[in-house]
């Protein structure tokens, strides 16, 4: 039995995380497909560029939120518009973050495109992501008995 230290380190993995990398997997390699732009060299590529965007989206959400969260409670107008000026710098800033830790994770193997293109497939992603999880969501609904 893991102590209560080592258990803060576990991965939490849920089903819902493993069923958003499957759909980032089928997005992503579609975008290889039909897209010049965006290129995996391999599917283990495409699955490991799926991981890591999963990641790097995950942690972007958190932050989001956060500052989100710091504008809504800011007091006053400075606050506020200097959150919105933050919270803009999040969201562009992010499509470059997850351009550089592609290139550097792969060295070329992988690349999606540049900043306009990663930002449509992020858009994509999250749309299928959200889609899925409407689409599961709703089966187990009218299949729970």
């Amino acid at each position: 039995m893991a102590s209560p230290a080592r258990q803060s380190w576990r991965l939490h993995l849920s089903a819902a995380d493993v069923v958003d990398i499957f759909v980032y997997v089928v997005v992503l390699n579609l975008a290889a497909e039909y897209f010049p732009a965006v290129i995996s060299e391999t599917f283990t590529l495409s699955l490991l560029t799926a991981v890591l965007l999963k990641l790097v989206l995950e942690i972007v959400v958190v932050v989001k939120n956060r500052v989100k969260l710091g504008i809504k409670q800011a007091p006053r107008l400075i606050g506020k518009v200097a959150g919105i000026i933050l919270l803009w710098l999040v969201l562009v800033g992010s499509k470059f973050v997850v351009l550089e830790l592609v290139a550097f994770s792969f060295a070329g193997s992988v690349q999606l495109g540049g900043f306009f293109a990663v930002t449509g497939l992020i858009i994509v992603l999250l749309l299928a992501r959200a889609g899925v999880r409407w689409l599961l969501e709703r089966y187990a609904v009218t299949h729970a008995a």
